[in-house]
């Protein structure tokens, strides 16, 4: 077995998922490719091999790229493409593809959005760095405000809970490790003995 096997083995349950995802039918789809019901079938049964034929139409379908359509493995560039997330009243943007490890955010709360403080726990060790702005930070029974080049590193399952704290947006990067392995900083060199 190859790694274009394996991939090629993932593409029939992949097509299978995103079709019913997307909510189209076998007959609408193969009206939409050109691709008759019984190839598609049997592509998302594994029972055809899937060719590039085949796939661009359905890519184009899906309206997805043919390497997302296949799962394709990284080819080595070693630019982060982030998908922004909407989450508690920040954009978050993810800065590393490390889901087992430690993970890299920047977050921008803009301007007046000041809701409600809620603090939340969950696992993990986080370290924050602001960029710009102030940072509200209330974590436990501290409530912190962090100005531009300030840092800041606790355990998740203190609860915590992030906002603006001046009348411009805040920027900030977070590292965080679910494993809750701390982040050692080197402030200087070490002497020599």
């Amino acid at each position: 077995m190859t790694a274009t096997d394996d991939v090629l083995r993932e593409v029939g349950p992949r097509l299978r998922a995103l079709r019913r995802k997307s909510g189209i039918t076998l007959a609408a789809l193969a009206e939409t490719t050109g691709i008759s019901m019984s190839t598609l079938s049997r592509l998302e049964s594994g029972q055809r091999k899937a060719t590039l034929e085949l796939l661009l139409p359905l890519a184009q379908a899906y309206r997805v790229p043919l390497d997302e359509l296949v799962g394709a493995p990284q080819t080595g560039d070693p630019r982060v493409h982030p998908r922004p997330i909407t989450a508690h009243g920040q954009l978050i943007l993810p800065l590393s593809r490390n889901p087992g490890g430690a993970q890299a955010f920047k977050h921008i709360i803009a301007a007046g959005e000041r809701p409600e403080p809620d603090p939340k726990t969950h696992e993990g060790y986080e370290w924050l760095y602001v960029l710009s702005g102030k940072l509200r930070l209330i974590l436990g029974p501290h409530d912190l405000v962090l100005p531009a080049g300030e840092a800041a590193e606790f355990d998740t399952r203190v609860p915590h809970w992030f906002g603006s704290a001046g009348d411009g947006p805040v920027e900030f990067l977070t590292i965080f490790d679910r494993q809750g392995a701390r982040i050692h900083v080197r402030a200087r060199p070490r002497k020599s003995q």
